[in-house]
């Protein structure tokens, strides 16, 4: 099979027939053999049964629907194992995405040998509140993923060589990230295309709001810490535990050196504990010995949790054979 279309949505009923026609002549028009897989999460209008009705119609058609809204990675973790496609293409449901696009996308992995082809919405269709946090958080994306040729990251239009998709785990709020995923993953030849973006034709954006941005830099700290120190996490937790364990052995060897004064000198009413270096001595040690394990732990049991991507689906649409 030339291509997998993976597609997420979210209530998009108005939309998905027309998106789905206007696939399927793209791909009769270019003698592509092809699949189109939709992601139903949690959708609570009729976008399931319009899927349904489609699958019949045509046997390219697949689907996956989940009990509940889990968002965006989830979706596309469960298409990616769904995806059978030498090239699998992500892309929105709400019509933005234009499927002319995967011709010259599909011919850039194929031909010009790209592991990842990511779009450029170089002319945006979406208010200035939406459109300005999206660029500093493209450049920040930028500087610390080290892909200083990506000017949109989180463009759901993407392409990918089908190894790619399937030795990459997306999961919480990671799709924004895929194209780091990727390289961490070893696949360096990471490509950019400037792509349409149309107006949004029908329903209102479902991701808008200030939490989508503040997460977005959260999770991209994540995965930098991740693939930073996520094999040796004592680099970073025993640096910094040193570091703080240090403090406060220099505050216990200050202690000793006041008492052995006092003692010296005859004094003998004062008290370690009236000391502030007893204080310092004691909160350091204690922070110190807690990032050589708390957070070390807590990394081990994150990454090693069996339940991390463990979508409750609800019903699965399969071509038969």
């Amino acid at each position: 099979m030339d291509i997998s279309v993976i597609i997420p949505l979210y209530n998009e009923e108005e939309s998905i027939r027309e998106l789905y026609d206007w696939i399927e002549r793209v791909m009769s028009e270019n003698k592509f053999s092809y699949e189109v897989v939709f992601i139903n999460d949690g959708s609570t209008d009729s976008s399931w049964n319009i899927i349904e009705q489609l699958s019949k119609e045509h046997q390219q058609v697949k689907g996956i629907k989940f009990r509940r809204n889990y968002g965006k990675s989830p979706a596309l973790f469960c298409g990616f194992k769904e995806a059978q496609g030498d090239v699998v293409i992500t892309m929105d449901a709400d019509l933005q995405d234009s499927p002319d696009e995967i011709p010259e996308l599909y011919r850039m992995i194929k031909e010009d040998g790209y592991d990842l082809v990511s779009g450029y919405k170089q002319k945006r269709y979406d208010p200035i509140s939406k459109t300005l946090p999206t660029k500093l958080f493209n450049a920040t994306a930028r500087k610390i993923s080290g892909i200083k040729n990506l000017h949109d990251f989180n463009c759901g239009l993407k392409a990918y060589r089908r190894d790619v998709v399937k030795n990459i785990e997306v999961y919480g709020e990671m799709h924004r990230y895929i194209p780091y995923l990727a390289k961490n993953a070893g696949f360096s030849k990471i490509g950019e295309k400037v792509v349409h973006h149309q107006a949004r034709k029908y329903g209102t954006s479902k991701f808008m709001g200030l939490n989508r941005f503040v997460n977005g830099y959260l999770d991209l700290l994540t995965l930098w810490f991740l693939s930073t120190f996520g094999k040796k996490p004592m680099h970073v937790f025993g640096f910094l535990g040193s570091i703080v364990f240090f403090i406060g052995f220099i505050a216990v060897v200050a202690i000793g050196i006041n008492k052995i004064i006092d003692l010296s000198n005859g004094v003998y009413h004062n008290l370690i504990t009236d000391s502030p270096w007893f204080y310092i001595a004691l909160t350091t040690m204690m922070i110190g010995t807690q990032l050589f394990l708390a957070g070390f732990i807590g990394d081990l049991v994150s990454r090693s949790s069996s339940q991390r991507n463990d979508y409750q689906i609800e019903e699965t649409i399969r071509c038969e054979k």
